[in-house]
């Protein structure tokens, strides 16, 4: 596999697609138990790719193993195919990394902070200069001069993606991105990522946040208990079967006087209201013709009669709950 090189000022050439994070089998245990359970998959160059599940499903001792702050019980993940735990200062080379929590030195200005960590990076002194104020402009704290410490927490969440941009790395890492981000800023850091990845960066974007993974993410895993249940495009995923009608759907009635018993092939349940007013039916198609002609046949005057409809965030919590 080709090693891209350490940083350029400029957007990389576009390469041949290649997978620029690769978890072969991650493992890792705490007390006997695993934090994460045989991770096995690809991010492809220039893809953003969303790690998505609740807290405590493993993402961040995921993300934690890829920056090389915590080694592998087993398994391991690499970076430009470099092994991130037999040669961690070649993959951090290549790698930004922002943090759910940014730290920066508090006494200082987010271009000192930025020009501390440009050093730490052996960036010349005239190339810094000009990447962090381009940096700065890019996330809109440009022409702030006040000491880091009096930031807010949006704030010092821009100043963190400026931090990860800052060597031009071949792969950025973003744990919960857009947990202290006002709707501005949110907006921003889309724009910012796609940017990004549009220039060849592949990105890793952890989240238990469904619409800001659904609105970037090229492609999506679902982490669930240390595994991986489910893989693909957020449309893929939506389309699991058993979800949105396919096996089962849910109605809601109600209606002016007592309605009756319903019998119907498709019928898998029926609930009446004590007044027999309302009803919420589930069937294994769409029975909104039958419903309606039943009750004009009967003379029954309809208040309300709709198909609930399965939304993404119910869809994805089914994942959840089937590795539960």
């Amino acid at each position: 596999m080709q090693v891209r090189p350490g940083f350029a000022a400029g957007p990389r050439q576009r390469m041949v697609k290649t997978a620029m994070i690769e978890f072969d089998h991650l493992t890792k245990t705490y007390n006997g138990k695993n934090a994460v359970d045989n991770l096995t998959t690809e991010i492809r160059d220039g893809e953003i790719y969303g790690l998505l599940g609740p807290n405590g499903a493993g993402k961040s001792t995921t993300i934690l193993m890829l920056t090389g702050l915590i080694e592998p019980t087993a398994g391991r993940c690499l970076v430009a195919g470099i092994d991130v735990t037999k040669d961690p200062v070649a993959v951090k080379s290549r790698l930004g990394y922002m943090p759910e929590d940014v730290g920066f030195y508090a006494n200082l200005s987010a271009e000192e902070n930025l020009g501390y960590f440009a050093r730490l990076y052996g960036m010349e002194r005239v190339l810094q200069k000009k990447r962090i104020a381009d940096l700065l402009s890019l996330v809109g704290l440009d022409g702030v001069t006040k000491e880091v410490g009096g930031y807010s927490k949006g704030m010092r969440q821009r100043l963190g993606l400026a931090k990860a941009l800052l060597n031009n790395p071949a792969v950025i890492v973003l744990d919960e991105p857009t947990a202290n981000l006002d709707p501005q800023g949110v907006a921003d850091y889309r724009r910012i990522i796609t940017e990004t990845a549009g220039n060849g960066t592949t990105v890793l974007v952890s989240s238990h946040i469904l619409a800001e993974v659904s609105r970037v993410c090229t492609r999506v895993g679902i982490l669930a208990r240390g595994r991986l249940v489910a893989e693909g495009s957020v449309d893929e995923l939506a389309a699991r079967p058993g979800m949105h009608g396919d096996q089962r759907t849910v109605f809601r009635v109600a209606t002016r006087s007592p309605m009756p018993a319903f019998s119907h092939p498709a019928l898998i349940d029926a609930t009446y209201a004590p007044d027999r007013c309302s009803a919420t039916i589930t069937a294994t198609e769409d029975l909104r013709e039958f419903i309606a002609d039943t009750l004009a046949a009967d003379g029954i005057p309809l208040r309300e009669l709709a198909k609930e409809e399965y939304t993404l965030e119910d869809t994805f919590l089914s994942y959840y709950q089937e590795a539960s």
